[in-house]
């Protein structure tokens, strides 16, 4: 009963109405209508062989929404199966899925299936992770937990709206990175001497990073259009954004994480060497300091390095298995992008070590306290 003798009309507007709901300038929208995303349960489904050879696999479902206003409603959907894993959403009885639904005068006039529900599994895959947090770390654990909410709440509340609201990313991004060091450090380390030595060495850092991925950007004529992302960006309504810039915005952003353990780990140390032995002079706790960074320095920067490396696997994979030239793959775009990355946000790492250390000296310097 599920069946439509219309399949080929049936598939080219499925496919049509895939490209409008993929395109970044959503200039088919229409005053009269609204668009919701709800919750579904896939309740009832049934494949049939379809007569086009673009499409694998017909499904016809009927889910059951639950949430928001239609829930408990049941509609009936169409999904195609076309040998596209980025895109083929397999269909099962009790799989739930997002919705959008087009609602015109109150009434929902049609639905498509917008994606599998995966948000949960993220929710508990988070509360595991703060519960072990809590566990292990106790109180410091705690803060912690504190810690990475303020950096949440900075990148998706204050961060992300500025730059969309057209504001310079890069010193929206260099001002809420000392932001979120000076209240992640103070928060973990405490009001302490060493805290102020860390923040010190975490801004110095970042700034270095930045600064120094915008100069050698410049001098390498980097896009920032190297990801279909920030293309995409031309596309969207609203204040115009420095797509170059958020490319080296997000370069600081990268390397805050690292550059914050850095800053703390040395000034702790220090702090550590201190209190344990207060007649150190100066020179010593300096010393000290910058062979403790030289030993964090390795697996830092290695682990910068492994991040980019890892989320460009693909890329890499991809440029090996077509034989290209060496020469051919460090000039593109994307690539020197993402080697631009790595290395500035290595520097900014090395550079945080004798600034910390210098930092920690001067501040400790005098102080007897055990």
């Amino acid at each position: 009963m599920f069946r439509d003798k219309k399949k080929g009309i049936h598939i080219l507007l499925f496919l049509v109405v895939l490209m409008i709901l993929t395109s970044p300038s959503r200039a088919y929208s229409y005053q009269e209508r609204e668009e919701i995303v709800m919750r579904g349960r896939v309740i009832e489904v049934q494949d049939f062989q379809p007569d086009s050879e673009f499409v694998l696999l017909e499904q016809v479902a009927r889910v059951e929404v639950t949430s928001g206003d239609f829930q408990g409603e049941i509609f009936t959907l169409e999904n195609y199966i076309m040998d596209h894993p980025a895109y083929d959403m397999y269909l099962e009885e009790g799989r739930e899925v997002l919705l959008l639904a087009e609602k015109e005068d109150g009434v929902v006039k049609e639905v498509f299936l917008k994606e599998i529900v995966r948000d949960k599994y993220l929710y508990y895959l988070t509360g595991f992770f703060a519960l072990l947090l809590l566990l292990v770390g106790g109180k410091k654990g705690f803060k912690t937990i504190v810690a990475l909410l303020f950096t949440a709440f900075v990148i998706v509340k204050i961060l992300l709206p500025l730059i969309l609201e057209g504001y310079n990313p890069i010193m929206v991004s260099v001002f809420l990175a000392s932001l979120t060091a000076i209240f992640t450090l103070a928060v973990i380390g405490g009001l302490e001497k060493k805290t102020l030595a860390a923040v010190i060495g975490t801004i110095s850092g970042v700034v270095v990073a930045g600064f120094l991925a915008l100069w050698v950007g410049n001098l390498a004529h980097l896009t920032g259009f190297s990801s279909e992302e920030a293309q995409m960006l031309m596309y969207m309504d609203g204040p115009s954004i420095d797509v170059r810039g958020l490319l080296f915005a997000g370069i600081i952003i990268g390397s805050l994480g690292a550059v914050t353990d850095v800053g703390i780990s040395i000034a702790s140390a220090v702090s550590e060497l201190k209190k344990n032995n207060p007649r150190a002079d100066s020179y010593s706790l300096l010393v000290s300091g910058v062979n403790i960074g030289r030993d964090i320095m390795g697996t830092m920067a290695n682990t910068l390095i492994l991040a980019y490396v890892g989320s460009a696997t693909p890329l890499l994979l991809l440029l090996l298995g077509y034989e290209m030239a060496w020469i051919e793959i460090i000039n593109l775009d994307l690539v020197a992008t993402e080697v631009l990355r790595s290395v500035a946000g290595s520097i900014g790492l090395v550079v945080t070590i004798p600034v910390t250390a210098l930092a920690a000296t001067f501040l400790l310097k005098g102080s007897s306290k055990k």
